[in-house]
């Protein structure tokens, strides 16, 4: 009874006293045996370590990738225009000693920190050394890949290896959102009044050429057709002049005829002039011979419409000359009877005229 009180209690103490000895390494850590915060052992291969209870402890990093966002910072690029950059890198711990020894007990809290300062410092450089329209151009890639390897060197010291380094925005400060958003609106409007103008040049172009080709045509129809109508109305004449020429007394006739149409046109028609003119010769040719019209009756039939008042104020201005020079009652009668006898000739031309119309 009294062995089995000590056994079990020294048997419990050596299992207790073995599992504290023992420890695994995970296949996604690494670890570090410490001993009064001294590295006595590296443990990077997954499976089981040993320590000394009491004395040694396990201390345990992330073997993998790891993600740490940076705060986003202000850079001035080449042309002045100040960007607010919004980034994150991945990185992984490579040399667990190295990390150990530089951060201490700090840990990955620490290590980020010197890791932020390092991208921040990088970052600035690489982008204070460029414009801002290579900043948002394609060539953003290569950026990232000059501020990943400048900041490799100095995140070796810390025993991390940095992966990669990402931009993730790229803005402009808030303050100057408003007045880079006028200057890109004052941008686009005189681009587009340049493309409204030259819009305008080319159809002023194509309107001032349109309307030359419809000049160019209209005056070469009218050309042509005025050459046809010159040579109709040549071939007109020629026909009349061959066709009249074969009897010379019928033309007269029918150019009589015309001027009769022309001169007694309309329903109040009058003609003052002398009773023995050659205008109405075919009227005062029933029952004998038909004198030809001549000249002087084609120039009286010309002269006959548009000389019409002309003759009424010219045989006014005779009568008053001849009652100025002769008695008032003489001249009356002399007068009426010349009225009576000119009507009575007139009366009788146009008479005969039906005649010679219904014959």
């Amino acid at each position: 009874m009294g062995k089995s009180v000590i056994i079990l209690p020294a048997i419990v103490v050596v299992v207790v006293v073995g599992l504290m000895s023992i420890f695994v390494v995970d296949e996604r850590e690494k670890a570090l045996v410490l001993q009064f915060s001294r590295i006595v052992d590296v443990k990077e291969e997954p499976g089981l370590g040993f320590k000394i209870p009491f004395i040694q402890q396990v201390v345990r990093y992330d073997d993998r990738i790891l993600s740490r966002d940076i705060d986003p910072l202000e850079v001035t690029p080449l042309d002045d225009r100040r960007l607010v950059v919004d980034a994150f890198a991945r990185y992984r711990i490579v040399d667990v000693r190295r990390f150990r020894e530089a951060v201490g007990d700090g840990g990955i809290a620490f290590a980020e920190d010197r890791l932020d300062s390092i991208l921040r410092s990088r970052t600035r450089e690489v982008l204070g050394s460029v414009s801002s329209n290579d900043i948002l151009s394609a060539d953003r890639a290569a950026l990232m890949l000059r501020i990943r390897n400048a900041a490799i060197t100095e995140a070796q010291e810390l025993g991390i290896e940095v992966v990669d380094v990402r931009l993730k925005r790229t803005d402009l400060p808030t303050q100057n959102l408003e007045a880079t958003f006028a200057r890109m609106r004052a941008e686009r409007e005189r681009e587009a009044a340049d493309e409204i103008a030259r819009g305008n040049e080319a159809a002023q172009r194509v309107r001032a050429q349109a309307d030359r080709t419809q000049t160019e045509l209209v005056s070469d129809a009218q050309r042509l057709a005025e050459i046809t109508r010159g040579e109709a109305d040549a071939r007109s004449n020629a026909v009349f002049n061959e066709a009249f020429g074969e009897d010379i007394e019928f033309f007269e006739f029918y150019r009589s005829l015309d001027a009769y149409r022309m001169a007694l046109r309309g329903e109040n028609s009058s003609i003052v002039m002398s009773p023995d003119s050659d205008f109405f010769s075919y009227f005062n040719s029933v029952g004998g011979p038909i004198p030809p019209l001549g000249a002087a009756g084609l120039a009286a039939a010309e002269e006959a419409q548009a000389g019409v008042s002309g003759g009424n104020a010219g045989s006014q201005a005779t009568d008053d000359e001849e009652a100025a020079e002769d008695d008032a009652e003489t001249d009356g009668g002399n007068n009426a009877a010349s009225g009576a006898s000119t009507s009575g000739v007139l009366e009788e031309g146009a008479t005969s005229g039906g005649q010679t119309a219904t014959e």
